[in-house]
């Protein structure tokens, strides 16, 4: 007889936690309601409650059109709510779901948006903030997806400014190396602060942030005691940047230029 009570009383509870929640306003509204309502949350940007209107809506009507924008939109929602690693999981879970859907150039471009904003303390050097404490990793990631955007859909609305992001890109990640070469030059450190400089160069050979990478490598190699090899990156440096700011005729010796 316990057991019978204990078993019916186990159903009952089961039965309750599927009786839809009394208490939820949304119940009963259609997909079109449910979006609708969201998408207002969203414009109010009142994210969190968007979100949540999406997510019912995802749950309650999986199939057709409402059910697919709404998870373009859970992305959306995420990265102006300042949550860019749900941004990029939603924009990641659209992509592998929907890889034909004409709209998943736009999860591309988010994807670099939420990783580019995610590391702005890199990218905007008046920040103040030591580069080598942080990891370039956003920055890599944001060129990838900017990349892949424009690989894959050349045409698209979004390719334009992804790529003038990439440009900028190269040279942030650029002058983030040539930034840690100059903290091993200053510390002493110079077969390490030439590997940097040199990595600089091979990876990134377009940026600008070279110039200073250059003079890091020549300063190093004359630490080193390696004349022919600082002549010979005095030389590269001259060729590539004859305008540039270290390449200007003074009256000091070169390896005074840098003030440090």
């Amino acid at each position: 007889m316990r057991y019978s009570l204990a078993l019916l009383l186990a159903l009952v509870m089961t039965g309750c936690g599927l009786m839809p929640d009394m208490n939820d306003e949304t119940r009963g509204w259609s997909a079109a309601k449910l979006y609708a309502e969201a998408r207002d949350q969203l414009n109010s940007r009142n994210y969190e409650k968007a979100i949540q209107y999406y997510q019912k809506l995802e749950s309650r009507y999986p199939y057709g059109r409402f059910a697919q924008q709404a998870q373009i939109e859970i992305a959306y929602a995420h990265y102006k709510d300042q949550e860019p690693a749900l941004a990029i999981a939603a924009a990641d879970r659209f992509i592998k779901l929907h890889p034909n859907h004409p709209n998943v150039d736009y999860l591309y471009y988010l994807k670099g948006l939420a990783n580019f904003n995610d590391d702005l303390g890199l990218l905007g050097f008046v920040s103040g903030q030591d580069l080598t404490e942080r990891d370039p990793k956003a920055a890599r990631e944001a060129f990838d997806a900017f990349k892949e955007l424009s690989t894959r859909y050349p045409n698209s609305k979004y390719t334009p400014d992804a790529v003038a992001r990439m440009n900028y890109l190269v040279n942030a990640l650029a002058a983030s190396e040539v930034h840690v070469a100059r903290y091993y030059l200053k510390r002493g450190a110079y077969v390490a602060a030439v590997n940097r400089a040199q990595y600089s160069l091979k990876t990134y050979p377009q940026a600008p942030a070279n110039e200073e990478g250059l003079l890091v490598m020549m300063q190093a190699y004359d630490a080193l005691g390696l004349t022919e090899l600082s002549k010979d990156t005095q030389r590269i440096l001259t060729k590539n940047f004859p305008d540039g700011k270290h390449t200007q005729k003074k009256d000091t010796a070169w390896w005074q230029i840098w003030n440090w």
